[in-house]
């Protein structure tokens, strides 16, 4: 059994720390702790969505999910290939306040890089070039989506009209043609 103790943690570690603790075992029982009753459905959709059988219990503030990881053989379609582009064109995610769409931008893309099934490709243009060459939180995240094979481009425009062409640490420069065939060959496109 694999016990996490996502207690205090807000959305989305515990659901983070639920899925590294599932892929660290074949089968067997992963038991999450939380302390909060959105945490304890947010766990319990998770393990439902993965098709995994659960419980919880409630011990005064606590909240147990004690989900049980039996193998299973996936059946994917032959010749479905899954291009799904993620298209990030703003350093805010939503409208409203934007410290608040700052810091959700940087939980999607870290969230984005934790996940088991990626997209093909991100694209980033106008004020979104900043997440490549400027923040240094997000350009680690992105890293480890490259190296995972994600591929990642920027548009080019954008990173000359914020000068930041020379400072781009991850990923390509890219060119609106590329942006617009890529986004035309996509199976599903992704804009938080």
């Amino acid at each position: 059994m694999i016990k996490v103790d996502a207690l205090g943690q807000t959305c989305p570690m515990p659901l983070i720390m639920t899925k590294k603790a599932l892929r660290e075992i074949t089968e067997g029982i992963v038991e999450v702790s939380v302390d909060n009753f959105i945490a304890k459905e947010n766990v319990e959709k998770l393990a439902k969505e993965m098709g995994f059988h659960y419980e919880s219990i409630q011990e005064g503030d606590i909240y147990k999910i004690t989900i049980h990881k039996v193998i299973k053989e996936i059946v994917k379609k032959e010749n479905q290939e899954d291009n799904t582009v993620v298209v990030i064109a703003s350093d805010l995610m939503g409208e409203g306040d934007k410290d608040l769409g700052s810091t959700l931008m940087k939980g999607f893309i870290y969230t984005l890089s934790e996940m088991e099934e990626l997209p093909k490709t991100i694209i980033f243009y106008n004020k979104g070039v900043t997440f490549v060459s400027e923040n240094e939180t997000t350009i680690k995240d992105l890293k480890n989506l490259e190296a995972r094979g994600v591929n990642i481009i920027s548009c080019g425009a954008c990173l000359n009209f914020y000068h930041l062409q020379d400072k781009i640490q991850v990923g390509k420069i890219s060119n609106m043609l590329t942006i617009i065939e890529t986004q035309m060959k996509a199976t599903k496109i992704i804009r938080p």
